[in-house]
């Protein structure tokens, strides 16, 4: 019998990932503790780490992601969710929850979900996000300069073999910033948020991207 891609090994790896995210974010709208929160914020990073020896095989066929759907592909930011993502996230579950919750707020109840988030808390997710965009650009630039010098390689009678390989290893270098600063993001935002709004983020994040991968597959199999 002939052995797995590294293609197939890693396909097989992300839809087994999708359905234990599915598993331990049930776990965490049951049983709210920080046990569990760790244990979603650990998927992440196992994700990440096989993520990571797959690219070291074959990061350009990371781009091509054939284990994800037509959806998945058409929102990658370099092979994966762009990190600023997070904080729209934050925002539109914020609003949605301010405005659901805004009698009882204007009356001076605290309800400490992510509706109620504090003044200073609004002031230091705003300044990661700043920090994220910066860190975003400088990645995104330096995808574009290597798509630009290896553009610059591929004239005729050129012997590209050996300057590839350096390529390829700059590819990976970029591939795995990106996915770094995705879990850095992830990390940071939590640890700006109370027990209870990091919760209900880890828990709106995973849906996000369970919501996407499903409808997905719907649309590529209608």
């Amino acid at each position: 019998m002939s052995a797995s891609s590294p293609s197939s090994s890693f396909g097989e790896l992300y839809t087994k990932w999708f359905e234990e995210l599915q598993g331990v974010v049930q776990r965490l709208k049951d049983e709210r503790n920080d046990e569990v929160m760790e244990k979603v914020i650990g998927k992440h990073q196992h994700y990440y780490r096989a993520k990571w020896e797959a690219v070291e095989k074959d990061p350009l066929n990371m781009f091509l992601s054939p284990w994800a759907t037509s959806l998945e592909r058409s929102l990658h930011w370099i092979t994966g969710w762009r990190p600023t993502t997070a904080f729209h996230l934050i925002y539109t579950e914020s609003s949605l929850l301010f405005e659901s919750h805004i009698v009882d707020i204007l009356q001076g109840f605290r309800t400490g979900d992510l509706g109620d988030l504090s003044p200073s808390q609004f002031r230091l997710m705003s300044d990661l996000q700043c920090e994220t965009v910066k860190e975003e650009n400088i990645i995104t630039e330096e995808l574009s300069e290597w798509q630009e010098t290896v553009s610059e390689m591929m004239g005729p009678d050129r012997e590209i073999d050996e300057k590839m390989d350096e390529k390829i290893v700059e590819l990976i270098s970029i591939i795995k910033k990106a996915d770094d600063l995705r879990l850095r993001t992830l990390r940071n935002v939590v640890g700006l948020l109370s027990k209870q709004q990091a919760i209900e983020f880890l828990i709106a994040s995973a849906e996000l991207l369970i919501g996407i991968r499903c409808w997905g597959m719907n649309h590529d199999g209608a």
